[in-house]
């Protein structure tokens, strides 16, 4: 079956020679893995950029010592990057089916490195905030980019997998980064930490600008790597290969589904990342320093749950023959229920109940997370994958707004985090409802 608006058509059945993406038996010989390189660049860049934004949390009150901000100040700073992000979305997802990843690529990496630099040498807040704007600009095609990527260089069934690498880095970059960039930061203060960051970034810019090529133009690939990441079924799907317009997609129950789920994911994500070292500090009163070593904690678990169950374990189930659609949305439903235990953050009283609940939450989410992104390329064509991620992250940077600003206005109001844990509770029910209802059989729309 396709999908038609919100109705449901009838498709010829594959030809009995056809076999799905989601079965295909293993091949006959072994099969070069020069496309686990790319997974892993993508993943070693994702871990960088959020290097970038986990350097804000971190820098909470050294700034306010800098800079003399309030907790409503500091979360409209922490979802400035989000507002030009979120902007970006829908054009960057065009220009990525459009010109291609590897150019985009390039531009924005240089940006977003160009933008901790900018943070590191800003005499005043207002600059601060236009660092931050510039770095959401530079960031923007990071996760369109490297989910048309995955779908470009690896089959249907060996996609969760790869996408875990390159979106557990998110989780890891705040498990070890909130603490090592804390620790610099008290050696040597906050604006040699996001140089720091910056000269990280620009590294990254180098290695991106050297490596990334698209299977059609690596001329190192193998033909039988080759022939084994091309999808047989692809070809009377994708006989009209422009990109599908915007307005079209946006209409699609899959497409809207995908990014309520997604949307009330971030939300989660972006709450914890900007305001979790200050909970930490503020809420069960544990000194700075070790605020920033425990807040490692709940990541470092997000990122064991993201590669072993997001990825391979998905990977696995499939590959022994494993319904895919149910194993996928069995996945993303269950995984976004656990976010729901931030509830139990809401009234610990313990750093470690605290962190207990929250590691629930995120490593559940997480667990979600790959899934989510291999979405895209299994129900649009591949022409199309850039503008669904543009879609899907733009609904993402909605909630990365939302979050630390609803977060720190409760905060400043109530002095707790009890109110701001239970509206991320809310959000994360209508995102499962929109997995249920909206989104239905992870299959081709288009």
């Amino acid at each position: 079956m396709a999908c038609a608006g919100g109705t449901f058509v009838e498709q010829p059945e594959p030809q009995n020679n056809v076999t799905s993406t989601d079965t295909l038996p293993p091949p006959p010989h072994p099969v070069p893995r020069r496309r686990w390189r790319i997974a892993w660049l993508l993943g070693l860049g994702v871990l960088v950029n959020y290097f970038d934004r986990v350097n804000l949390s971190v820098s909470h009150q050294a700034l306010n010592e800098t800079f003399g901000i309030s907790a409503v100040t500091f979360g409209y700073l922490s979802g400035a990057y989000n507002w030009t992000y979120a902007v970006c979305q829908p054009p960057v997802g065009v220009l990525l089916d459009r010109l291609g990843i590897r150019r985009v690529g390039r531009a924005s990496t240089l940006l977003w490195s160009a933008a901790s630099f900018a943070a590191a040498l800003t005499p005043s807040i207002k600059g601060f905030f236009a660092a931050r704007f510039l770095l959401g600009i530079g960031e923007a095609p990071t996760f369109p980019a490297n989910a048309k990527a995955i779908g470009q260089w690896f089959p249907a069934n060996e996609r969760s997998f790869p996408t875990s690498i390159f979106d557990s880095a998110a989780k890891f970059a705040s498990g070890i980064g909130v603490p090592l960039l804390g620790v610099l930061l008290l050696k040597v203060g906050w604006r040699w930490s996001f140089a720091a960051t910056g000269i990280i970034s620009f590294l990254y810019f180098l290695l991106f600008w050297k490596i990334y090529r698209d299977p059609a133009e690596d001329t190192q690939l193998s033909e039988p790597e080759r022939a084994y990441i091309s999808e047989p079924t692809d070809a009377p799907l994708e006989e009209k290969s422009d990109p599908l317009p915007l307005p079209y997609l946006l209409g699609r129950r899959k497409v809207i589904g995908l990014a309520l789920g997604f949307g009330s994911y971030n939300y989660v994500f972006y709450l914890l990342l900007t305001w979790l070292p200050s909970y930490l500090y503020s809420a069960l009163h544990i000194d700075l320093l070790h605020s920033f070593l425990f807040t490692g904690v709940p990541w470092l678990f997000a990122t064991a749950t993201d590669l072993i169950i997001g990825g391979w374990l998905v990977d696995e189930l499939i590959r022994r023959g494993w319904n895919a659609n149910r194993v996928r949305k069995t996945t993303l439903i269950v995984g976004t229920a656990c976010g729901l235990g931030i509830l139990g953050a809401a009234h610990a009283h313990t750093p470690a109940r605290a962190l207990i609940w929250i590691s629930i939450s995120i490593g559940g989410l997480s667990a979600a997370s790959p899934v989510g992104w291999t979405i895209p390329s299994l129900i649009v064509p591949r022409s199309s994958v850039g503008s669904v991620g543009g879609i899907i992250n733009f609904s993402n940077q909605l909630s990365g707004i939302a979050a630390p600003i609803v977060t720190g206005y409760l905060v400043a109001a109530h002095q707790s985090f009890a109110l701001a844990f239970g509206v991320s509770a809310i959000y994360l029910l209508i995102g499962i409802a929109g997995y249920i209802f909206l989104l239905g059989k992870i299959e081709r729309c288009v």
